[in-house]
């Protein structure tokens, strides 16, 4: 016992006398012990598996799907694999997500400053929104708006014209497609433009410090994002044109071919998103601005700025500090709330790989793992990106 004893203290002593080992030791073995559980279940069910018979692994990420999927932003029939469905079902989760977060966030920003504003119509109409959407299930919004407004349109023969070339039906929004010729030189002037405009603030902002003399940067970088890229349709003979959706009948049934197609799915389920997670960037921005002390506010004012000055040039820069943390979850809470896709057969990830393929396979232990991983990955890639925004934007003191 006393031998023990011993050798117990003495590992205390040397855990002592090395910190870097008393910090590392205790994770390693957590890590380690997760590995072996991870390990041991995994095999569980590998051989179980075995013993019934049924197969396991990726290798069926090469077979025939054989299904078709509704909307597509890349090309995909039945006789593709079914890596290709996923490949498919992500990129349809990233776009509804993107424009989800998109609008969610100018929508949150512009109630949430509205909410704050002197006239109580004004602050009334945006705590009704706010208040009425935030608590109101996300699943019956997308009903609402899929069930109650989309699928109350007209067929397509008695479409809604607007502007004379956007068409809305019961099928969907139907808009002309552009049309490039010489498309990456305009691209190529593009990229140059942003990554000229970008040097060109930095050097302003350097020449302000050093010698307090102010460029006009707005002006300036609008100037160069019209000449540049004109310069370059100009010399490499960028052109557009446009083609417009045409009404077909084929076998009695009425349809637009040609332009671009907006599936109903995807605007319901934008809207839903978009509005949902709104209300609760509004708050954040709504607890951001009144997070700035109001001394900060009456000192603006007092050497002559305007309102709109004041919250642009004082109160928002430090307000985002306050802000940008909590509007991260909604970010990672709207792209995981877009797996509630499936209700309405918008074809995301959920719908055509954990379910279609998944039913189609088998294979419910890969699948749903690839799903969950893919879900961890996005949710990760967002949190890492926002937190450099926010270390960028944040006050540094001097």
């Amino acid at each position: 016992m006393s031998f023990l004893q011993n050798k117990i203290e003495k590992f205390d002593q040397y855990l002592s006398d090395h910190p870097k080992v008393k910090f590392f030791l205790p994770q390693a073995l957590l890590v380690v012990f997760l590995f072996i559980i991870i390990g041991y279940l995994s095999f569980n069910a590998s051989s179980n598996l075995a013993a019934r018979g049924i197969d396991t692994g990726f290798s069926f990420l090469n077979k025939k799907a054989s299904f078709d999927i509704q909307f597509s932003m890349i090309e995909f029939d039945s006789s593709m694999t079914y890596g290709r469905a996923y490949l498919v079902g992500l990129l349809n989760t990233i776009l509804v997500s993107v424009i989800g977060i998109i609008f969610a966030t100018i929508i949150g920003f512009f109630f949430g400053i509205l909410r704050l504003s002197t006239n109580p119509l004004a602050s009334g109409l945006a705590t009704c929104y706010i208040e009425t959407l935030r608590n109101i299930s996300l699943l019956l919004q997308i009903f609402f708006w899929y069930f109650a407004v989309l699928r109350l349109l007209p067929s397509a023969e008695n479409s809604l014209v607007l502007f004379n070339f956007v068409y809305a039906n019961i099928k969907g929004i139907y808009i002309p497609r552009f049309v490039w010729t010489n498309l990456s030189f305009f691209i190529y002037g593009i990229i140059f433009t942003i990554f000229f405009i970008i040097i060109f603030n930095k050097y302003a902002s350097i020449l302000r410090e050093k010698t307090g003399k102010h460029l006009p940067k707005f002006l300036i970088s609008i100037g160069l994002l019209i000449i540049i890229p004109s310069f370059v349709v100009l010399t490499f003979g960028v052109s557009l044109e446009f083609s417009h959706p045409k009404l077909e009948v084929n076998m009695g049934i009425s349809n637009y071919i040609g332009g671009v197609s907006i599936i109903p799915e995807l605007i319901a389920l934008a809207f839903a998103l978009s509005l949902y997670t709104s209300t609760f960037i509004a708050e954040n921005v709504r607890a951001g601005i009144l997070g700035i002390d109001k001394g900060q506010k009456e000192a603006a004012a007092s050497i002559g700025l305007t309102k709109t000055q004041i919250l642009k040039l004082i109160v928002i820069p430090q307000a985002l500090r306050i802000i940008i943390p909590p509007t991260t979850n909604q970010y990672l809470n709207l792209t995981k709330n877009s797996s509630l896709a499936a209700a309405i057969a918008y074809p995301d990830i959920v719908l055509v790989f954990a379910g279609t393929a998944l039913m189609q396979t088998g294979r419910a232990i890969e699948i749903v793992t690839i799903t969950m991983l893919t879900y961890l990955t996005l949710s990760i890639l967002i949190s890492i990106f926002m937190n450099w925004y926010n270390k960028k934007v944040a006050l540094t003191e001097k």
